[in-house]
């Protein structure tokens, strides 16, 4: 039988979604029907709408999808203009204050605190700057990612750019495409660093050259079935396809379309490609697709261009994260800021965005790390842009500690999540630059906190994973984490190895602390953080990650998710505020 899920999709999905969601929109909150909130909450994401947690009704997070994370001029200033518009809450974070925008790990922009009664003024505003929630979220192709730097990087073996933006303009809104079983993911890379993570998509589009007809091209192999999510973690596999930058979106939709007719629409839980290439093998999924969804012959693997992979690789080489001041391939540079768990406030936005268009073309792009890009500037324009007093906060130069931060959303708005993130992976960071040494040579250093086991904050790809958990501590609950090591992409992607389970929150910073001193004691002379895990097994680095009390203190580590807002004073569900008004004024006070 189909999931409730497939019930709901097949009554009301894809762009008919829209005349329903600008109609409540006009009616308020209160014209959603109680008993159908599950069914349009999930409707809803296809145009980028997620209903926020328990505590916090009539409160949903936006989902901005720019594809490649490129934000052409202008558009940086509209995001940071409907932040301080709509995106505030009736209550402030207390490390960020009330009103800004997310970047995320798959180069979008997320807002908080969004009413149903704003979500057309919004659309038209995005929609004026060139922006759009379509597909954001929902079943169906999500925003499609690659390096951000494409088509201006001179490491670059194939613009990306223009075949992402192929893939964008075929598949979005295309109602063939617009019903799938789960969410699909897509990377395309054209450059030397494999920054667009194609390991860890649905499907993956990273660089390649082949011998066709006497003559060297280049284009992609393809690969398929990648994915975090829950405790399935999947690298995508090799199905001994190359495409051409003309036969990309061809083969693309081929795959998105054998995904549409043969992917388990029954248990949501076995309905990403990676389960059904478990099962059938790449060869076979070669073979279906070329056999019934592409109609000419497709070329096998060229070479690939992997060992160059420096993004995420636990290497010294490259580039990575592109956080830095950079060349171009047309002489200008760009400028990758370091935005500590990609938070960034709505006034901070709007004057980046005047930094951008007084220093280089007024252009933005957002990484995969949560960080963004200032893209075109002149090498004249360069000293005075780094002496902008905004760039001590989002600095290019940011200290490892910072420069490899990442959180998820966590239990400020995430149903799912277990534990708060944002502002304890900042306060982490803080403590770890204020108190641990690094060894000298060690410029990057991955520290991903991700609330639960749907790994948004991609935590089993880090130097150190931290996942969300509970347990008991001195007789009271309180909020844990998992620790991993050793994750990474590169040449020879490796998955965390979950080395100590459930570590009282407060008790992580000096497990961390242990860990890098027992690093530096004992590697041998250059040997990378992740060289050395991988050298040694998991009952030595779980005696390595020894966790202890420090100076570092955790406020957040008895809330339990008890509270309707993590940093809310109250401590239930019966002091918040929601429903409430777009003005926050709660609706129970019409009683």
């Amino acid at each position: 039988m189909p999931s409730d899920v497939e019930g709901w999709k097949d009554d009301v999905y894809g762009t008919d979604i829209r005349q329903h969601m600008e109609r409540f929109a006009e009616e308020g909150w209160d014209a959603i029907p109680e008993d159908e909130h599950d069914a349009w909450f999930e409707r809803f994401k296809w145009y980028g709408l997620y209903h926020q947690r328990a505590g916090q009704e009539s409160y949903f997070m936006m989902r901005v999808g720019p594809p490649n994370g490129v934000l052409e001029p202008g558009m940086l200033r509209t995001i940071g203009e409907i932040a301080k518009k709509y995106s505030t809450g009736p209550a402030e974070n207390p490390e960020f204050g009330n009103g800004w925008a997310d970047f995320t790990t798959r180069q979008a922009i997320q807002y908080h605190w969004i009413n149903i009664e704003d979500v057309p003024d919004v659309w038209d505003e995005l929609e004026e700057a060139g922006l759009s929630t379509l597909q954001a979220c929902g079943d169906s192709w999500r925003n499609i990612v690659g390096c951000p730097v494409a088509g201006k990087d001179k490491n670059e073996h194939v613009d990306a750019l223009d075949t992402i933006h192929e893939l964008h303009d075929t598949f979005k809104g295309n109602d063939d495409h617009s019903n799938l079983p789960r969410k699909w993911k897509v990377s395309v890379t054209g450059c030397d660093e494999g920054c667009g993570q194609g390991d860890i998509n649905d499907l993956g589009l990273e660089p390649a050259e082949k011998e066709i007809d006497g003559e060297t091209v280049e284009g992609f192999n393809v690969r398929v079935g990648g994915g975090l999510a829950r405790n399935e973690p999947r690298f995508a596999k090799n199905i001994d396809v190359f495409v051409t930058p003309e036969q990309a979106a061809d083969v693309a939709g081929g795959l998105s379309a054998l995904f549409r007719d043969h992917g388990d629409r029954e248990n949501r839980y076995n309905a990403r490609i990676k389960f059904l290439v478990d099962e059938w093998g790449p060869e076979k999924v070669r073979d279906v697709l070329q056999d019934e969804y592409v109609d000419f012959e497709m070329h096998t693997a060229g070479e690939d261009l992997r060992e160059s992979y420096s993004y995420n690789a636990g290497t010294t080489d490259g580039h990575a994260d592109h956080v830095g001041v950079h060349e171009q391939n047309d002489g200008n540079y760009y400028v990758g800021l370091n935005v500590l768990v990609g938070r960034m406030g709505a006034d901070e936005v709007i004057e980046l965005a005047d930094i951008a268009d007084e220093y280089g073309s007024g252009e933005a792009r957002i990484t995969q790390r949560q960080n963004l890009i200032l893209t075109d500037v002149p090498e004249e324009n360069l000293d005075e842009l780094l002496a902008e007093p905004l760039l001590e906060e989002y600095s290019p130069d940011p200290h490892p500690f910072q420069r490899g931060s990442i959180a998820c959303t966590g239990t400020e708005f995430c149903s799912l999540s277990i534990v708060e993130t944002k502002n304890r992976q900042v306060r982490y960071s803080r403590w770890l630059k204020e108190n641990v040494e690094l060894p000298e040579d060690v410029e990057d250093f991955h520290i991903h906190l991700s609330g639960c086991t749907a790994s948004c904050a991609q935590p089993q790809i880090a130097d150190v994973s931290l996942r969300g958990m509970k347990t008991r501590k001195d007789g009271e609950p309180v909020e844990a984490l998992d620790i991993g090591l050793g994750g990474g992409l590169g040449e020879n992607p490796n998955f965390a190895d979950w080395v100590t389970q459930r570590v009282p929150a407060d008790e992580v910073p000096g497990a961390i602390a242990n860990l890098i001193e027992g690093y530096a004691a004992d590697r041998e002379e250059g040997e990378t953080f992740r060289e050395f895990v991988v050298d040694r097994d998991e009952e030595t680095l779980s005696e390595l990650v020894e966790p202890e009390e420090t100076s570092y203190e955790d406020p957040y580590m008895h809330n339990t998710k008890q509270t309707w807002y993590p940093y809310a004073e109250d401590d239930d569900l019966d002091f918040s505020p929601a429903p409430a008004y777009p003005d926050d004024t709660p609706m129970s006070a019409d009683d």
